[in-house]
Parts: C-alpha cells; sequence; structure tokens
C-alpha cells in the first residue's frame, strides 16, 4: 500500500461587504489562501468574471500548478539521469471552454519551457524526459484536460 499525503489549506472569503451575496454584482470575489506558516496567497475571480484583475485566480492557480509539477518532476529526473539544466522558463497556457449557461472546462493546456542545458548534456535525453515527467506529475494525472508538452533547448555558454 502506498503512502498518502493530506493537504490542508483555508480558502477565506475577504470580499465581504455590508450588502453581501445580494446580487451578482454587490461583492467583491477577493479571497485569501492560506496554509500553515508560509505567506498568504491574495487571490480573486477572473476578471471576465467580477475578479480583481491585480489578484490572482484559480484559473491561473490550475496552469501554474501543472507546469511547476512538471518542472518539478523534470528537474528530478535530469539530475538522476545526467542532464544538466543550468536554466528553465515555463509560459504555459491554458484555453477554458464556456459551456452555454454556466460552466465550462478547460480544453488544453500547454506547457512551453525553454530549458538551458549545458553542452555535455544529450538534447534527445533531455526531450525524453519530458514524457517520463509527465507521467510522474501528480497533478497531470489527476485531471482529464490535454496536456501538450513543447520544449525548447538551449546550449549553456561553458
Amino acid at each position: 500500500m502506498g503512502l498518502t499525503h493530506d493537504y490542508t489549506l483555508t480558502v477565506r472569503w475577504t470580499g465581504q461587504n455590508e450588502a453581501g451575496t445580494t446580487s451578482y454584482r454587490s461583492y467583491s470575489r477577493a479571497h485569501d489562501i492560506l496554509s500553515e506558516g508560509k505567506p498568504r496567497i491574495q487571490a480573486s475571480a477572473d476578471p471576465a468574471f467580477m475578479g480583481d484583475p491585480a489578484l490572482h485566480h484559480p484559473e491561473e492557480l490550475f496552469v501554474a500548478s501543472l507546469s511547476e509539477c512538471h518542472m518539478l518532476w523534470y528537474l528530478h529526473l535530469c539530475a538522476d539521469e545526467g542532464v544538466v539544466v543550468t536554466d528553465y522558463v515555463d509560459q504555459p497556457r491554458g484555453t477554458l471552454k464556456l459551456a452555454s449557461g454556466h460552466g465550462g472546462r478547460f480544453t488544453r493546456i500547454e506547457l512551453r519551457p525553454v530549458i538551458t542545458i549545458t553542452s555535455e548534456s544529450s538534447v534527445d535525453k533531455a526531450r525524453a524526459l519530458h514524457d517520463r515527467a509527465h507521467q510522474y506529475c501528480f497533478i497531470a494525472q489527476s485531471v482529464n484536460v490535454d496536456i501538450v508538452i513543447s520544449p525548447e533547448f538551449v546550449h549553456g555558454v561553458e
């Protein structure tokens, strides 16, 4: 039997006002994401849904979590396999399709990392490790969305 890990956070609505939720436009979508011993994340809804454009929103954080999980597994596998990564920058893109009425779903997430490896490192090996990282990523294996990984490799200067 495998190990389990539980993750407990607090999501607290901070957008209360005297009117409360008397109408769709009457309340702020501001909220905090709290995890003991860590900095508070101030968040809101996507601006398209009456959120504060200065704050992160769940859709961004979802895309970011997939990118982070993939990156962390990828770096782990590179370290194990002798591929020396000296820089990794991803600009992931998520596509959300709204349903008629309410709701919707992400239909595609594209991870677009630019990875700098040493000249001694094999680009072919570095590219292949993305498939393994995707298979190991806890979050990617927990969601029902097409995830495309489009890496670009740069050789670092010696």
